[in-house]
């Protein structure tokens, strides 16, 4: 039974139509393969035009004329209620909502109708089949964060079931639940592991430390792959080392999808099916491959919101080697957290803030970016750049979602800035660790 094709055309996403166009585009050849990319651009930035007001007024009320004029959108140009920045046509009930990680300080809701999300699972199945993973067969240990109230836990727990994924819970890693992990491998035949970096290095760290294959306990197991953090080459080769298995880069995003995955000779092959990528310069300039700069994203099939010329707030490089319908990714600067360690001997990754920053997003965008220090072992300052000062309901909703994610006891420093420090690259590192 293909419960995970079921459980997405129940949802109504047209996975099967969206898996005969992807099929269709992997059929056009290399030499009409630039062509199909430019009618594509074209096309999107003609539909926002006539059917989404927000994107006509941001795109500054001009005719298109070329690829180049097309302005840019930050994050920051998405921070307005979601209602105002839909197409014609489209509603909350006709179309998936999600809400970004807020990885890089800029928190922000976002829309894709329903095929535009069928087609980024279509690719997601095409990808891990690459790979030996059937996403309707395999067994995933999941390695992310989940909601912790009682209907949120429910509703993801359901999803996990139908989709084949037993979650792991990455709160607290420390060597008592990392213990917990292990016998929970002993007793289920996983086939692949998933999820954010620096949780499975933890867990890597803590079986190189007792001496064990993780293919020694469950020899199903085939694959790791990691997201959401930069994975560093001496992380993947004790990964590999101690679970057994080859490591996986998977490089996405939740606004737009899956924009880079590994395949052979660790080379990454950029998503060109239903993303146009590129790498600019500080002047908007696009940069030939093998020049490293911001990497900006167009969803060439989102058609209930648009995200067109979008920077993702990473920098990379292009591959020389790269084609119009294979682009390769040949360097990542990624988003990379830092891990707090509790008094109690308690272990967080810092990803974990990313279900903290859930709590405080607002769909009107009230906070423009944030950052999360810790200063002490039981001392965090949280800094943010917001119109208007927190309200004290806000404020307890911040510390509220602290003591269910991080801990209990913590003492917590809340402070407005007028602008946030940002690092050489100009990107914000949500959280650091001064401990």
């Amino acid at each position: 039974m293909n419960w995970f094709k079921i459980s997405l055309q129940l949802n109504k996403y047209p996975i099967n139509r969206a898996q005969k166009l992807l099929r269709k585009i992997q059929n056009i050849p290399e030499s009409d393969y630039q062509n199909y990319l430019e009618d594509q651009k074209k096309a999107i930035v003609q539909f926002h035009l006539t059917h989404n007001s927000y994107y006509r007024d941001f795109f500054g009320n001009k005719y298109f004329t070329n690829w180049e004029e097309v302005p840019v959108m930050q994050k920051s140009d998405l921070q307005r209620p979601l209602k105002e920045r839909l197409s014609d046509g489209y509603s909350k009930r006709k179309i998936y909502v999600g809400k970004t990680s807020g990885s890089s300080g800029h928190p922000f809701i976002f829309a894709k109708d329903r095929f535009c999300h069928a087609l980024t699972w279509a690719e997601f199945i095409d990808r891990y089949n690459w790979i030996g993973i059937n996403l309707n067969k395999s067994l995933q240990a999941r390695f992310y964060g989940i909601p912790l109230d009682f209907y949120g836990n429910l509703v993801e727990r359901f999803k996990d079931r139908i989709s084949l994924r037993r979650r792991f819970n990455i709160f607290d890693l420390s060597d008592q639940k990392l213990e917990g992990f292990l016998d929970r491998f002993k007793k289920s035949n996983f086939d692949y592991i998933n999820g954010y970096t620096s949780s499975i290095v933890l867990f890597a760290k803590y079986l190189d430390k007792r001496q064990l294959v993780l293919t020694d306990i469950c020899p199903n197991l085939k694959v790791c792959i990691v997201t959401s953090e930069k994975l560093f080459e001496n992380d993947k080769k004790l990964i590999e080392t101690a679970f057994g298995v080859p490591v996986i880069n998977e490089y996405g995003a939740s606004e737009v999808g899956l924009i880079a995955f590994e395949r052979s000779s660790e080379e990454w092959l950029v998503n060109s099916e239903s993303l146009f990528i590129e790498i600019l310069d500080e002047n908007n300039r696009i940069l030939p491959y093998g020049e490293e700069g911001r990497i900006v994203v167009t969803s060439l099939y989102n058609k209930a919101h648009p995200m067109i010329r979008y920077e993702i707030g990473d920098t990379g490089t292009l591959s020389k080697n790269s084609s119009f319908k294979r682009p390769i990714l040949k360097k990542l600067t990624g988003r990379t957290n830092d891990v707090a360690i509790l008094a109690n001997g308690k272990v967080v990754p810092g990803l974990t803030f990313y279900y903290v920053t859930k709590s405080i997003i607002e769909d009107a965008g009230s906070i423009k970016e944030f950052v999360i220090i810790q200063t002490h072992i039981d001392r965090f300052k949280i800094e943010y750049v917001s119109d208007h000062e927190l309200s004290k309901v806000q404020i307890h909703k911040i510390l509220s979602a602290i003591k269910i994610f991080v801990g209990k006891n913590l003492k917590v420093d809340i402070e407005r800035k007028a602008v946030l420090i940002r690092n050489k690259s100009g990107k914000l590192k949500q959280f650091t660790s001064l401990v």
